[in-house]
């Protein structure tokens, strides 16, 4: 027998260790009270260990139950490890199993039985034969085990629901005599009767990802697409958590997926050669020299032909989340009654339906509200209706049952116009968090297994429906645990997988809780959305309505924006507000630089040497793409000392500078302040950009006329003497030619002659220079939401994302 394996199973040792639940009640009382570590108590409970402390310095661990489900007859094999978590050796340690004492009878019994924090007699007793041998164990050491038993020797009686139970026993450096050092619990259902009604049983299957896709794409035209990071390419790739979910859930049956449409644009943009923002460069415009190339293009594309394939199959079912997924119960708390968040959640609604279906090629639904966690309240309940939901996916603790219910009530229920599928709080918490250990899955696996087996067992013939909701960002553990569970309880003929239609459209129980909360959890408060984050979001709208109102090609630049809006609020952002933060001040910092590229440049103080004069102000576009609509207004702040001329109007190609002449009068000699600023014209005119104030300084009042050009930075003019004894030597030489540094005079009224040519040089460069063609792309506009998206989408399913380009 070689001990240090710990796999071979020792017989019965001498003198006799059947250890009686009277003797395990004495060593429990010599004890005292067992103390938890520092692993949190869910932790503790999922992973069907008690924590090692002083009295038990033991860890025990069951990773493995096979089978899952126990026959009559059968034998079961229980694996797992044994640590020594104390600071002293373990002398002569070994493991058996325990014989349950009864069969447990309800829901709270299982509950209480996972709720034990220390060994008691309540576990049942030892069995004689087998153990396993562990040996000696110094601090830390730890070793496997592997125990076989059979369904005989734990005594089963019927079909049912028992404890199972591992313990370790032997002696330590300071109490040699042999007493319990730790125990490990997990459950057994022995299935040997046939069921007549299983419980239906939906799983809800997140297919979501906090927001990729920026409004920027590259300035060229292949519309390359930018992300704020390249994090998605890893979860993509095989092991990858996103290529697990769906390699997992292509196995299992009707499986209810619940997909964000927008991960399904960002995949699809990934699919193309794409960008990805270097660090802090999240509100400039998406150049070569801040962006680097995506790494995920092959993964991206197997992945998102991969899903189409597994969600086209028959029974399954795909909900559609709204485009980006945005948060409900922050919008319900924050922002519901900021100007055109109804609208922006109807539109997410909308585009998030037909982006999933052209994206996925099946049809999907788009009636279901998914707040964060599933907790429910008033206002979030009142949000999600409004957006159009007929559905909401509720997690049983913000819609307990009354204690006096003897059994588990079917999933759905009414709720003011809503049907409420409200997800079982006991078996939902089994698969949150990560379950990335054989142990932890295991023990989520044994205990789904008694649960659902109770919960039929309760009205076997009263079918009922049951709603399993993981956490949106459901990792490939877990979702192997889930996946583990369903088929083994599937297998023992107590449930059935059916789709999320079938448990939401069910007779809902007349006796089941139909009462929402007035109030949201506090703990839960804390990571919502801000009212500020959310005005600051809603703010976007207003100014990108004014960039609409001056652009000639508006839709290239509305669906980007749009579709960053709503991505802005995602429930994504719940678990990473720092990303959150970052993503929603890049959109306005971006929107910023669009708005700004058409302006008027800022002037220093002019001189003004006369009485008559022409004032040239210039207005730039550095968009790649016409603007128009616009009117340039100067406006003198002492119109009896200096006046100037009518507004122009304003039409500008793409990357252009353009120089306007203002007539002006001057009156009084001194300075006096001008302004210029652009207007949008149309009914409605707006500022369009910060006015630029300036200073003219008039020094004089003269005949002639002079120019000040270029934006007020150069001031052409000669002093009246130089301009006489010029003309004069001219004369007498007999020549006529024009000086080219005199200003240019005034026509004559009565002068036949051609007008002279006045543009600078600037504006002559302009005029002379072929516009280039504009660039802003839509960035990721969902599939075929034109006008009623948020992202404003193209119909075109192959429609990469794409933006505008602003040079500084």
């Amino acid at each position: 027998m070689d001990i240090r394996s710990g796999l071979t199973v020792g017989r019965h040792a001498p003198n006799g260790r059947r250890r009686s639940a009277a003797k395990w009640a004495a060593a429990v009382a010599a004890a005292g009270t067992v103390l938890l570590t520092a692993a949190p108590p869910a932790l503790a409970e999922r992973s069907g260990f008690v924590t090692a402390n002083t009295d038990y310095p033991a860890t025990v661990e069951i990773d493995a139950v096979s089978p899952a489900v126990a026959g009559e007859n059968a034998t079961v094999t229980v694996t797992g490890k044994v640590t020594n978590a104390g600071r002293s050796a373990l002398k002569s340690a070994h493991v058996a199993v325990r014989s349950p004492n009864r069969e447990l009878s309800t829901r709270s019994e299982i509950g209480q039985v996972a709720a034990r924090t220390s060994p008691s007699s309540q576990d049942g007793v030892d069995l004689d034969s087998p153990e396993v041998e562990l040996g000696d164990l110094g601090p830390g050491q730890a070793r496997d085990y592997s125990i076989r038993v059979s369904t005989a020797d734990l005594r089963l009686k019927s079909g049912g629901v028992y404890e199972l139970a591992v313990d370790v026993w032997g002696g330590t450096a300071d109490n040699e005599r042999e007493h319990p050092l730790g125990i490990a619990r997990s459950f057994l259902p022995y299935n040997s009767e046939p069921v007549v009604k299983p419980t239906q049983v939906s799983v809800i299957w997140p297919i979501t990802h906090a927001p990729g896709l920026v409004a920027q794409t590259m300035p060229d035209n292949d519309q390359v697409s930018v992300l704020r990071d390249d994090s998605l390419a890893t979860e993509l790739a095989p092991g990858g958590r996103l290529h697990e979910l769906v390699r997992i859930g292509g196995d299992l049956q009707n499986l209810t997926w619940v997909v964000d449409p927008d991960l399904l644009d960002t995949v699809y943009a990934m699919t193309r050669p794409y960008r990805v923002q270097k660090p802090g460069t999240g509100g400039e415009t998406a150049r070569e020299d801040n962006t680097v190339p995506g790494a995920g293009r092959d993964a991206a594309t197997a992945w998102l032909a991969q899903l189409r394939t597994v969600v086209a199959r028959q029974g399954d079912e795909v909900v559609s989340l709204p485009y980006a997924d945005p948060d409900l119960a922050s919008i319900a708390h924050n922002g519901s009654r900021l100007p055109g968040m109804d609208t922006a959640l109807r539109k997410a609604v909308t585009a998030g339906q037909l982006t999933a279906e052209g994206r996925l090629s099946v049809d999907v639904r788009s009636d279901v509200a998914w707040p964060y966690l599933g907790l429910l309240d008033q206002a979030t309940a009142s949000v999600a209706q409004a957006s159009g939901s007929r559905v909401v996916l509720v997690n049983g603790a913000s819609m307990p049952e009354s204690r006096s219910m003897a059994y588990t009530p079917g999933a759905a229920r009414g709720i003011d116009g809503q049907t409420a599928v409200v997800a079982d709080t006991t078996v939902s918490a089994l698969f949150q968090g990560d379950l990335n250990t054989p142990g932890a899955r295991s023990a989520a696996e044994q205990r789904f297994l008694v649960e659902t087996m109770m919960i039929t067992s309760q009205e076997p013939e009263n079918q009922r429906g049951l709603l399993v909701m993981p956490q949106r960002s459901l990792t490939a553990g877990t979702a192997t645990a889930i996946a583990q569970s369903v088929r083994a309880a599937q297998t023992g003929g107590w449930i059935t997988p059916v789709k999320l239609d079938a448990v939401a459209g069910a007779t809902a129980d007349p006796d089941a809780n139909t009462a929402v909360p007035k109030d949201y959890p506090r703990e839960t408060a804390g990571s919502e959305l801000t009212a500020g984050a959310l005005s600051e979001t809603m703010a976007v709208q207003s100014g990108l309505d004014r960039l609409m109102l001056i652009l000639t090609q508006p839709q290239r630049v509305r669906g980007p924006f749009s579709a960053a809006m709503v991505r802005s609020m995602s429930t994504g952002w719940r678990d990473q507000a720092a990303a959150g933060a970052a993503y929603r001040h890049g959109v306005g910092e971006y929107l910023n630089n669009l708005t700004s590229a058409v302006r008027v440049p800022a002037k220093s103080v002019i001189t003004l040497p006369g009485d008559n004069a022409t004032l040239l102000i210039s207005v730039k576009n550095d968009l790649n793409q016409a603007v128009g609509n616009l009117q340039l207004r100067l406006t003198s702040g002492q119109v009896n000392r200096l006046n100037v001329g009518d507004p122009e109007p304003v039409v500008l190609d793409a990357t252009t500078s353009r120089t306007f002449r203002f007539p002006a009068e001057a009156q009084v000699n001194g300075p006096v302040q001008m302004t210029a600023e652009l207007w949008t014209t149309g009914p409605n005119a707006q500022r369009y950009g910060a006015p630029v104030v300036f200073t003219v300084e008039v020094t004089s009042v003269a005949s002639g006329v002079f120019y000040v050009i270029g934006g007020g930075v150069v001031l052409m003019a000669l002093a009246g003497i130089r301009f006489y004894l010029q003309r004069k030597k001219r004369a007498a030489a007999g020549e006529e030619a024009t000086d080219p540094d005199a200003p240019l005079a005034p026509a004559e009224p009565a002068s036949d002659g051609p007008a002279p040519a006045t543009a600078d040089a600037d504006a002559r460069s302009a005029a002379q220079a072929p516009a280039g063609p504009a660039s802003e792309h839509p960035a990721s506009e969902p599939v075929g939401a034109a006008d009623a998206d948020p992202a404003s989408a193209s119909g075109d399913a192959d429609r990469a994302p794409g933006n505008e380009k602003v040079d500084h």
